[in-house]
Formats: structure tokens, sequence, C-alpha cells
């Protein structure tokens, strides 16, 4: 009879622990990085044991979509959201975000690269913060251009990628010439051909706001994009995003590829990585300009103002996004492991250093990246592949149907930019944005 009252205690006081812990639920994207966070949430969990982390993990456009829903409907399902520079500004000014503006002193927020601090500040006040952060960079594969006797230079234009693509393009040994995003999305094929874009000298709109997507600029942009996938890349583009393209490059199918930069380091890791002793680096390619022809991007964690639990998702977010935890991920997977572009001490550290060649590479394509200024020719926006207006998700995610359709053969060049332009007019009217 004891040791039945002292058995029942015991699961009375277990119950007890288990009703006492707030679980939060983290949206977040299923790339390698977001990956790794979750298997180092158990060090999360040995410091507060009285906090249970519920993770929701979407593939990029899905969680776009989910998470815009519920915080513009104050649904309150996450307790962290994944958000970009893109949605925290727009979303703070909509009084939808929490502000950052109570971190601790141990968080180091001064550590915080300054262009990436700004992307994601409204008013001067940080509402998210930035887990990785990027550019974009080319990648290639230095054993099939000394094969092919070409050399890569440091800034490649888009007119020398194609040349090498159709030198290195070997599709009966499973080598393209050039792999790139061609999955609909404004944060997907959208991110890539923004920045080509704005290197042939286009604009999304001038200073009147009047849409530019048939200029000869658009055009050039288009058809080069066109002929580098459909002539010299992989099949079935328009199914690969970023995560795709990766996988592909990272299994040697691909000569080059221009993506984010926090891939880096993911193909140096030879535990991921075919080719990581043929790895060569480059800065994105321009073409009449360099003006915003390498992008400025950071996923980020922000507790929404409809969150449950926001003070235990805002002390999941401070461990998250700390330099502790960057130094933890080095501890544990390596330094080739650890969510880049955030923290300058990173790119400081010795130990990073030691292992990413790239490292100067990446930080000066994310300095050097001007969203104030994205285009050779004024417009009256912020933002390099993409457009700090509301409106944007909906005309980029149009756009990059339409941009799908040209690399699947639905339309032509011409036809599916005077889609694109008719549609960009048609919202941008209805939105009544001051001209």
């Amino acid at each position: 009879m004891k040791t039945s009252w002292i058995v029942l205690l015991a699961g009375l006081g277990s119950a007890g622990v288990a009703q006492a812990q707030t679980t939060i639920t983290v949206a977040t994207v299923n790339n390698p990085d977001m990956v790794t966070m979750q298997k180092m949430t158990r060090a999360f969990n040995e410091a507060h044991p009285d906090i249970r982390v519920n993770y929701v993990t979407l593939a990029e456009n899905e969680l776009r979509q989910k998470i815009t829903t519920d915080i513009s409907s104050g649904g309150g399902q996450y307790d962290v959201i994944t958000v970009s520079n893109y949605e925290t500004p727009i979303w703070a000014k909509n009084g939808w975000l929490r502000a950052m503006d109570q971190l601790p002193e141990s968080y180091q927020v001064d550590d915080l690269i300054p262009s990436v601090r700004q992307g994601l500040s409204f008013n001067d006040k940080l509402y998210a913060l930035p887990f990785y952060a990027e550019s974009s960079m080319t990648y290639y594969r230095k054993d099939l251009f000394e094969k092919a006797g070409i050399e890569m230079p440091d800034h490649p234009t888009w007119s020398q990628m194609q040349d090498f693509a159709q030198k290195v393009h070997d599709p009966k040994n499973g080598v393209y010439g050039i792999c790139l995003r061609g999955l609909p999305g404004w944060g997907e094929n959208m991110a890539l051909f923004s920045t080509m874009v704005n290197s042939f000298g286009g604009r999304w709109f001038n200073e009147q706001w009047e849409p530019q997507l048939t200029s000869q600029a658009w055009k050039n942009a288009a058809n080069a994009y066109k002929t580098m996938l459909t002539q010299y890349g992989p099949p079935g583009s328009t199914s690969n995003g970023f995560t795709e393209t990766e996988t592909l490059f990272a299994n040697g199918q691909c000569g080059m590829w221009v993506d984010s930069t926090v891939g880096a380091g993911y193909l140096s890791n030879p535990d991921n990585s075919k080719v990581h002793e043929h790895l060569g680096f480059a800065q994105a390619p321009h073409e009449t300009t360099e003006a915003g022809s390498s992008w400025l991007y950071a996923w980020a964690l922000a507790v929404p103002e409809s969150a449950k639990n926001p003070e235990a998702a805002q002390t999941f977010i401070d461990w998250a996004t700390s330099a502790d935890y960057i130094q933890s991920v080095a501890d544990e997977h390596g330094w080739l492991s650890v969510p880049p572009g955030t923290r300058e001490s990173t790119y400081d550290s010795q130990g990073y250093q030691d292992v990413a060649p790239f490292a100067a590479l990446v930080e000066e394509a994310i300095n050097s990246a001007d969203p104030e200024h994205p285009t050779a020719e004024p417009v009256p926006y912020t933002g390099i592949q993409f457009i700090s207006i509301p409106q944007f998700q909906a005309i980029g995610t149009r756009v990059g149907q339409i941009m799908a359709g040209i690399l699947s053969g639905q339309t032509d060049v011409d036809q599916g930019l005077n889609q694109a332009q008719a549609f960009t007019e048609r919202l941008m009217r209805r939105a009544e944005v001051a001209k």
C-alpha cells in the first residue's frame, strides 16, 4: 500500500511538470540550416525545460502562404515565424509583429551586420532577428573548367556564363552546363530573375510607378534566362528551387550554379557534397551594370502580435540567433554548418576563416548589396530581388508563373512579358499606388 502511494505521488508530480510546460509552435522552412536548428534544439530544451518546441516545417512557397494568411487574420497559429527582410518592415508597419526592443546585453545586437539589421527594422527598431543572411554568388566546377580550357573571372557576365555553360554541358555523362532556379515564386525563380533584370539595366517600375516589364532590358534578360536553362540546363527546371538546384550541384550534375551564398558551406562539406574538392566561387554575374546583380536576403525569426506564448517565443529566438548558438553549431557540427551572414564575429573567427575560403567573397557580396540603389536607372522603391511594397508578393508570384511558362514553352518571351506587364498594371491600379 505504501509503495502504491509513492507511485501515485510520483505520477502526479510528473503530470504537474508536464502541465507547467509551455509549448511554442515554430513555423520554418525545410532547408539545411533550419534542419540543423531542429537538431540543436535539445540544447535549448536543457537550458529551458519549461518550454517545449513544436516545429512546423514547410516548403518555401507554402511557408510564405501559411504565415501570411495566419498573421494577417490574427489567427495565432504560430508563436515564432520565419520571415525575411521583405515582410518584416511591411508587417511591422501594419502592427503585426512584436518589436525586438528588450534584448539582453549578452545578445550583442551591435555584432549584427549593419545591412542585415537595417533590413529587419522599421523606424530604426528591430522586429525580427536574423537566423542567417545571404547574398548571391556563382559556384562552378573547377575540374570541368580546366578540362574545357576556360577560366572563370572574379566578376563574370551573363554572356560569359552562357558561353561557359555551352562548353561544360555534357548531358550524356549527367552534367548540365548550368543550374538555375525555375520553380515559380516571388522568392524562388523571381529572386534570381529579378537580379538578372537589374544587371541587364532593367527595373520593375520607373519613377512614376509605371511598370517596365516589356522594356528591352527585360526581354534581353528573359531570353538569356530561357536560352541557358532550355539549352544547357537540367530537364524539368520549372520544378527546381533553391533546395533542388543545390542538391543537383552537390551531386555533381551542374557545371555552374548561381544562387544564395548560404550554399557555400553546404557544398564545401564532404559529408554533403561530391564536388567539394573541385568547388570554385565568383561573384554573381552582371551584364551591362553591376547594380542590383547580387541580392540581399535574410531568413529571420519573429514573434507575431497574435502569438499565444510571446515570452517563450522570444526566449527561443534569442537563443537561435545568438553568437552562442553559432559557436555551439561549430562545436558540434563544424564551422561549415554554422548559419552565415548575420554576425561580424562569424567572419572574424579564425576557425571559420580556416575552413571557409569563400568567407571574404560572401562578406563582400553582402556588404556591397545596396537595396537603396538596386538599379542603374532611378526607381521609387527599395529592394534588390524584391520590391518593398505589399503588392509585390502577388506581382512576383504571378510573374514567376509566367516566367515558368516561358521556360516550359507555353508562351514565348514577348507574349509572356506582355501578360506580366498587363497583370502588374491592373494590380497597381487596383492598389492605387501613388504615382
